[in-house]
């Protein structure tokens, strides 16, 4: 979906928010310049094409708000930015950074909720989702102790498409499917 929406990428010069090296390294197309930025070191040495900064997306250091990129590209990060100031802070990050941008997230509303892989558990009481957090055998994120869990739990805010639309006024909304179901949401400029 992204080199139809970006046929030219290419050429591109992307930052990445909250992405990872690796994953650059094994994407089937490859821009002329990435710059990633994340709380987390990457596991591997970056090829002399990507760029890597420990920074946080939502109070980027001047060195990186001062750039300008073709197109900002964040795969699943806003669901974990923690609450609706931080994705404000967010948004108006990728709005500065460049005209076009690609930001993923999972869709509230898919029956399986991607880090449980738990049906509806987005949905659930927070007391419920952490019960079923630490005794789910499949669970992605499982804190380490009842407040870990708890933390995972509250750390983690599905957005719907009126939501995105919302961080992303001038955006289309696009849908990742499986089947007929929307699985995935994408604010595309």
């Amino acid at each position: 979906m992204v080199r139809t929406e970006f046929p030219d990428i290419e050429r591109m010069s992307v930052i990445d928010l909250g992405g990872r090296v690796e994953a650059w390294q094994r994407a089937p197309v490859r821009p002329a310049h990435v710059h990633v930025v994340n709380l987390e070191p990457p596991a591997a040495d970056a090829p002399s094409w990507v760029e890597f900064d420990h920074a946080d997306a939502c109070d980027l250091p001047s060195a990186i708000k001062s750039r300008q990129y073709d197109l900002v590209f964040s795969n699943s990060v806003i669901e974990h930015l923690g609450g609706h100031a931080r994705r404000i802070a967010f948004a108006d990050a990728v709005h500065a950074l460049a005209d076009r941008h690609w930001i993923q997230t999972p869709y509230r509303y898919f029956p399986i909720e991607p880090h449980w892989l738990f049906p509806w558990f987005q949905h659930l009481p927070v007391a419920a989702r952490a019960y079923v957090s630490r005794r789910w055998p499949l669970v992605h994120t499982r804190g380490p102790t009842s407040t870990g869990t708890l933390d995972a739990v509250m750390g983690i805010e599905l957005l719907s498409r009126t939501e995105l639309q919302a961080y992303f006024p001038k955006s289309r909304i696009i849908a990742e499917r499986v089947g007929p179901l929307p699985k995935s949401i994408v604010a595309v400029r």
